[in-house]
This record gives structure tokens, C-alpha cells and sequence, in this order.
């Protein structure tokens, strides 16, 4: 495969990847710690109501977030043809993007918002890229 073909792919399922592990342990979450009297699926009463929430509700969200950019900067540097840091670290800058665009859809507590933004994605997608990179070399 060319490797400007297998360069894209990668970006492709990096997103795809981490995007399912990313929504699933967000529904994993309504199901272990549900909200009691609040549909997950109803953004307006959901943002209503995340001011009000404790801290274990924010665990899976902060989880999602961060296994999410993980598994999808994995994926991206596996499948990259060069660059696999690269890509990796592009795969983290398109969810930071995404987070950013949560925290204006989803107003959170302050420090939630801090430790996802700070955490949740660079630091992922750089460790994610360095485990491809080292699964990349056993090849």
C-alpha cells in the first residue's frame, strides 16, 4: 500500500478506534453510576445538572476521554507508513479539538475541565505513539 494511502488510513482508524472506546466506556459509565431522574441522552438536562454532580461521576467521562485518545493513538501509529509520533500526537490534537467543543456543549466543574483538557490527551496520544513506536520496532 502506498504510504500516503496507509498515512490516511491510519488518521481514519485512529479516529474510528478511539471514538468507539471513547463512547462506550462514556455508556459503561450511565450504567455503573447512573444518573438518578436524568436521561444521559438529553444534553440540555444533562448540563443542567453537571454542576450538581460529585466526583465519582466524572471518573468515566475522565476514562473515555484518556483511553479513548490512548487505543485511537495506538491505532494511528501502528497503521502509520512514517511518522508515527506524528500521528499519534495528530490523533490527540483531534480529540483535544473535541474536548475543547465538550466543555462549551457540556459546562463541567472547573477542575474537571482542567484535568481533562491537560491529561486526557497530549500526554495520551504522545504514550500511545511511543507504545506503537516500540511495537512497531518488534516487527
Amino acid at each position: 500500500m502506498k504510504p500516503i494511502l496507509r498515512n490516511i488510513l491510519a488518521v481514519i482508524a485512529g479516529l474510528l478506534v478511539g471514538s468507539i472506546v471513547n463512547m462506550s466506556l462514556v455508556k459503561a459509565g450511565y450504567v455503573v453510576l447512573p444518573l438518578e431522574g436524568i436521561d444521559p441522552n438529553d444534553m440540555e438536562a444533562l448540563a443542567a445538572a453537571m454542576p450538581t454532580l460529585e466526583f465519582k461521576y466524572f471518573i468515566f467521562p475522565f476514562l473515555a476521554h484518556a483511553l479513548g485518545t490512548l487505543v485511537g493513538a495506538i491505532v494511528a501509529g501502528l497503521i502509520a507508513a512514517s511518522h508515527k509520533i506524528k500521528f499519534a500526537l495528530g490523533i490527540g490534537v483531534l480529540f483535544l479539538i473535541g474536548g475543547i467543543l465538550a466543555c462549551f456543549m457540556l459546562p463541567a466543574p472547573t477542575w474537571f475541565v482542567v484535568t481533562d483538557l491537560a491529561l486526557a490527551y497530549i500526554p495520551m496520544a504522545w504514550i500511545g505513539g511511543t507504545i506503537a513506536g516500540k511495537l512497531s520496532k518488534r516487527k
